[in-house]
C-alpha cells in the first residue's frame, strides 16, 4: 500500500470548491512514497472526501439546521477565520482547507479581520503516528488549533497541561496496558518478559502497562529494548535474554510491527518459542507473522477494535484515474500502486477490482472524527447563532479554546455504521479527549492446515475473553510463574535479588497468615481458622461432671460425704453415751468435720477453674487434712501426755480437759491457715491458659499456682502425720475400751501410706490434668475414709450393734490423779466423771469421758 507524504499545501482563497481548484498546485502538496509510517494512505484522503459529501447531504438546503457544521465552510465569513485553509482533507472538497496527516484540525487566522495568507503559507500537518502528533500538538496549541486524530495512541498526549487542544478518536495506549494485563490475570501469568520499542510508542506503553501489572501483582522478569538501528545478531541477544528467565514463559510486545517481525525471527533462529501478549503494533498484521508462523503460534494480539466499511471498500475498489476527478492525488497514487505511467498510456489496463484488498484499519476513526468536527461545529453553530442563516459575529474569529473545551469535547453521537455486535457504536471523548477504549482480542493458530488470526474476545472497560477457541499449542495453557502458588498455610519467602521468585514455608500449625509474605502466632489459647485468615479462640480442657474422670471421685465422694454424715447423726444422737464421751466428743466432731471437707475437696477440684475455685482449694485442700490430723494429733499426745505421768508418778498432766484440747486443736489448725494466707498473699489465685509444646492445640485450663507451691504447703500437714504416727505408736499397747490409740495407729499407718503413693503419682501425672486431678480427688478421700473407717467404724458397731457394751462402768479410781468414788458415782450433773482404765499394765483415769 503506498501512502502519501505530506508537503505544505498552497491555497487559493478564491479558487474553486471543488478538487479542480487545486489540481494547478497539488504537485506542491502531496508526494508518494513507499515508505514512512506518518504517511497519509490514499484511502484515508478518500474516505475523507466521502465523508464530508455525504455530511453535506444530510441537509444540502438549510445549513443552520444541518448535522453537520461543515458546510459552514462554504461561508465565506468561516473562510476568513481560518488559518492556512487547515481543514484536513474535507476542505479539498469544500475549498477550505487541506491537513496533509492524520489530524482534523480546526484553524482560524490569528488576525481574522486581515485576508488569508498567501499559497506560500503552510498548514499544519503530520504523521499517522505519536511521534509526530507529539511536535504538531505542540505546535497548534500556540495558536489555540484544536486537533483531532485517529490513530495516535501515545499515553502523553493524554496530558492537558501540555497538549490542551488534542483529541483523538482513538483511545490512548493505557487502555491498551490495561487490557493486555487483564489478559494475563485472567490466565494466572504472573510472571513475564517484557520487549518495548525505543520510542514513545514502545517505552510509553510498556511503562503504563508495568504500572497495570503492578497493580495485578504481575512480576516483570526482564525488560528489553529493541531499536531501528539493531542488526540479526543484537536481535537474537534480546531473545537470549529473554531465556535467562526460563520460567517467564510468557513475553509482553509492545513494539512496532517491523520490531515484533525481527524479534520471531531470531526466535526461529534459535529455535526457541514463547507465548506473545503482543500489542496493536502487532496486532492482526499477516505481514509480522510471514515466515515464522510456527513460531508465532499460540500467540495473543490486540488490535483496536475498528471494522472494514463495506461500503466504502465497494466505493474504493470502483474508483479510478478516470471517474475520480475531485481527487487530484490520486493519479499519482495509480502509477505508483500499478508501477504504471500516463504518459505512457498504459495505466488504463489495471483496476482495484482485481487481487486481494486490505482495507486501511483506522478508516472507521478517520469516519468518527470528520463526523466528531463536524458536530462540533454544528453545534457551536447553533449555539452562538441560533437564528442566524449566516456566521454570525459571536464566530467571528472562531474562538478556538472555547470551542475545544465546550463543543468538541463534548461531541456524542452514534457511529455513521454499524459496528460489530460486540461493542458500542457511541462516540465521544474523555476530558483528556481520548476516544473511548475498545479492543478485539485475537489468537494466531493453526487450524484446517494453515495459521490465521481467530478473534477470541473483546476489551471494553472490562475483559470478555472465549477461552473455548484458543487452541493451546500443548492442550492445556501454559504456565509462566516464577515460583508454584504456595498453599493457604504457607508464606512467602522471597529471594535475594529477585523479587517475583519465592520459597514457600509451612507455617506452624497454631500459625495463622497476617500477610502472604508473615506466619504470625495465634498465641496460647488460640488457633487459626480453617481460611488461616483469622485466630479462634479454643475450647478449654477441663473435667466436667460428665466425664469418666469425674464419675469415679464423685461418687467415692458422695458415699463418704453421706457416710460421714451419718456417722455424726449416731453421735449426735448418741451425744451421752459412754462410748460416745469415751471417745472425746469435741474432737470427734472436729475430726468429723475434717473428713466432710476431705470429700468436699473432690467436688471443688472437678469444679471448672475459677478465681474462686482456685481460692478454696488452696483453701480447703490444706486445712481439711489439718483440721483431721491436728485432732488426731491432739488426742494421741493426750494420751501419751497421760501415759507419760502415769509411768513417772507424777501430778495429773495439765491441758487434758475438753476445753484444752479444743484450744490445742483449733491453735493448730490456724496453723495451716496462716500459711495459706501467706500462700494467698504470695501467689495471688486465678487461672491460667496451659498448653503442651507439641500439642498447642489442647488448652487446659488451670489454677495458676504452680505444683510445687501446693505441696509446700501441705507440708505442714506432713508434719501432723508424722507427730501423730510417732505418738500414735507410743500409744499403741493401751486397751481398746475406752481409748482408740489403736486404731489411730491404725489410721496413721495407713495414712502415710496413702500419702507416701500419692506425692510420686502427683508429680508424674503432672502432665495429664485429668489423670493428676482424679488422682488428687481420690487420695484426699481416701484419707478421709481412712480416718472414718478405722476410728469410727468400731464405735459405730458398738452403738448400733452391740448397745450393751455402751454403758458406764463405775469403778473407783485408785490413780493418785483421780478424785473420790462417792463424788464420781453420785454426781451425774457434774461436769466430770472419771472412768478407770488400764494403760500397759497400769491403771490410769482417762478423762476423755469428761464433757464439755
Amino acid at each position: 500500500m503506498y501512502r502519501l507524504n505530506c508537503c505544505p499545501l498552497a491555497y487559493d482563497p478564491f479558487g474553486q470548491h471543488s478538487p479542480s481548484g487545486l489540481r494547478g498546485t497539488h504537485s506542491r502538496v502531496f508526494a508518494f512514497s513507499k515508505s514512512g509510517a506518518a504517511n497519509l494512505s490514499a484511502e484515508v484522503i478518500e474516505k475523507i472526501l466521502d465523508t464530508v459529501k455525504k455530511v453535506q447531504k444530510l441537509d444540502p438546503e438549510n445549513p443552520s439546521h444541518s448535522l453537520i457544521a461543515l458546510k459552514l465552510l462554504l461561508l465565506p465569513e468561516i473562510l476568513q477565520d481560518l488559518t492556512s485553509n487547515c481543514f484536513h482533507d474535507s476542505a479539498v472538497a469544500y475549498g477550505s482547507a487541506l491537513l496533509h496527516s492524520e489530524c482534523i484540525v480546526l484553524c482560524r487566522f490569528l488576525q481574522s479581520q486581515k485576508p488569508l495568507p498567501s499559497p506560500s503559507s503552510q498548514c499544519s500537518g503530520e504523521g499517522q503516528v505519536s511521534p509526530h502528533s507529539i511536535p504538531v500538538a505542540n505546535l497548534l496549541r500556540l495558536f489555540q488549533i484544536p486537533q483531532i486524530s485517529y490513530a495516535s495512541t501515545s499515553a502523553k498526549l493524554s496530558d492537558k497541561t501540555r497538549y490542551d487542544y488534542f483529541a483523538r478518536t482513538v483511545p490512548p495506549d493505557f487502555y491498551q496496558a490495561k487490557a493486555m494485563s487483564e489478559i494475563l490475570r485472567f490466565f494466572n501469568w504472573t510472571y513475564v518478559s517484557t520487549v518495548a520499542s525505543e520510542g514513545d510508542y514502545g517505552e510509553t506503553g510498556i511503562e503504563a502497562f508495568e504500572q497495570q501489572a503492578r497493580a495485578r501483582n504481575i512480576c516483570i522478569a526482564t525488560s528489553e529494548k529493541v531499536g531501528r538501528s539493531m542488526n540479526k545478531k543484537t536481535f537474537d541477544g534480546v531473545i537470549k535474554a529473554l531465556l535467562q528467565k526460563p520460567s517467564a514463559r510468557v513475553v509482553v510486545l509492545f513494539t512496532r510491527s517491523e520490531d515484533a517481525r525481527e524479534l520471531l525471527a531470531a526466535a526461529q533462529r534459535i529455535n526457541v518459542s514463547f507465548t506473545w501478549v503482543a500489542s496493536d503494533g502487532w496486532g492482526a498484521l499477516e505481514s509480522v507473522v510471514a515466515g515464522s508462523e510456527p513460531i508465532a503460534e499460540g500467540a495473543i494480539t490486540i488490535e483496536l477494535a475498528s471494522y472494514p466499511v463495506q461500503e466504502f471498500a465497494v466505493y474504493f475498489r470502483n474508483l479510478d484515474p478516470y471517474n475520480n476527478s475531485r481527487n487530484p492525488w490520486f493519479r499519482e497514487f495509480w502509477e505508483h500502486k500499478f508501477q504504471c505511467s500516463f504518459h505512457s498510456q498504459n495505466c488504463s489496463r489495471f483496476s482495484l477490482k482485481t487481487g486481494k484488498f486490505e482495507q486501511e484499519s483506522k478508516i472507521m476513526f478517520v469516519i468518527n472524527a470528520v463526523y466528531a468536527m463536524a458536530h462540533a461545529l454544528h453545534n457551536m453553530y447553533q449555539a452562538l447563532c441560533p437564528n442566524a442563516t449566516k456566521l454570525c459575529d459571536p464566530m467571528k474569529p472562531v474562538n478556538g479554546k472555547r470551542f475545544y473545551k465546550e463543543f468538541m469535547l463534548n461531541v456524542t453521537f452514534d457511529a455513521p455504521f454499524r459496528p460489530s455486535l460486540d461493542t458500542k457504536s457511541t462516540v465521544r471523548f474523555d476530558h483528556c479527549g481520548d476516544g473511548i477504549g475498545r479492543y478485539n482480542i485475537f489468537n494466531y493458530h493453526r487450524a484446517n492446515g494453515r495459521y490465521r488470526y481467530q478473534k477470541v474476545g473483546f476489551w471494553a472497560e472490562g475483559l470478555i475473553l472465549n477461552t473455548s477457541l484458543i487452541p493451546w499449542v500443548k492442550t492445556s495453557i501454559p504456565v509462566s510463574q516464577c515460583s508454584d502458588p504456595c498453599k493457604k498455610n504457607e508464606m512467602k519467602s522471597m529471594q535475594p535479588g529477585d523479587m517475583c521468585c519465592w520459597i514457600c514455608i509451612p507455617c506452624q500449625p497454631y500459625e495463622y497468615l497476617l500477610d502472604e509474605f508473615t506466619c504470625s502466632d495465634c498465641g496460647l489459647g488460640y488457633w487459626p481458622n480453617a481460611m488461616l485468615n483469622a485466630c479462634y479462640e479454643l475450647p478449654q480442657e477441663y473435667i466436667r461432671w460428665k466425664d469418666v474422670w469425674a464419675i469415679g471421685p464423685v461418687t467415692i465422694s458422695c458415699l463418704g460425704f453421706i457416710s460421714t454424715l451419718f456417722v455424726f447423726g449416731v453421735f449426735v444422737k448418741n451425744n451421752d453415751t459412754p462410748i460416745v464421751k469415751a471417745s472425746g466428743r469435741e474432737l470427734c466432731y472436729i475430726l468429723l468435720t475434717g473428713v466432710l471437707m476431705c470429700y468436699s475437696m473432690t467436688f471443688i477440684f472437678i469444679a471448672k477453674p475459677s478465681t474462686a475455685v482456685c481460692t478454696l482449694r488452696r483453701l480447703g485442700l490444706g486445712t481439711s487434712f489439718a483440721v483431721c490430723y491436728s485432732a488426731l494429733l491432739t488426742k494421741t499426745n493426750r494420751i501419751a501426755r497421760i501415759f507419760s505421768g502415769v509411768k513417772e508418778g507424777v501430778q495429773r498432766p495439765r491441758f487434758i480437759s475438753p476445753t484444752s484440747q479444743v484450744v490445742i486443736c483449733m491453735a493448730l489448725i490456724s496453723c495451716q491457715l496462716i500459711i495459706v494466707v501467706i500462700w494467698l498473699l504470695v501467689e495471688t489465685p486465678g487461672t491460667r491458659k496451659e498448653t503442651e509444646p507439641d500439642k498447642r492445640y489442647i488448652v487446659t485450663l488451670k489454677c495458676n499456682n504452680q505444683d510445687s507451691s501446693m505441696l509446700i504447703s501441705l507440708t505442714y500437714n506432713v508434719l501432723l502425720i508424722v507427730l501423730c504416727t510417732v505418738y500414735a505408736f507410743k500409744t499403741r499397747k493401751c486397751p481398746e475400751n475406752f481409748n482408740e490409740a489403736k486404731f489411730i495407729g491404725f489410721t496413721m499407718y495407713t495414712t502415710c501410706i496413702i500419702w507416701l503413693a500419692f506425692l510420686p503419682i502427683f508429680y508424674v501425672t503432672s502432665s495429664d490434668y485429668r489423670v493428676q486431678t482424679t488422682t488428687m480427688c481420690i487420695s484426699v478421700s481416701l484419707s478421709g475414709t481412712v480416718v472414718l473407717g478405722c476410728l469410727f467404724t468400731p464405735k459405730l458397731h458398738i452403738i448400733l450393734f452391740q448397745p450393751q457394751k455402751n454403758v458406764a462402768s463405775h469403778r473407783v479410781s485408785t490413780n493418785r490423779f483421780s478424785v473420790t468414788a462417792a463424788s464420781s458415782s453420785h454426781s451425774h450433773g457434774s461436769s466430770s466423771q472419771f472412768v478407770p482404765t488400764v494403760c500397759n499394765g497400769r491403771e490410769v483415769v482417762d478423762s476423755t469421758t469428761s464433757s464439755l
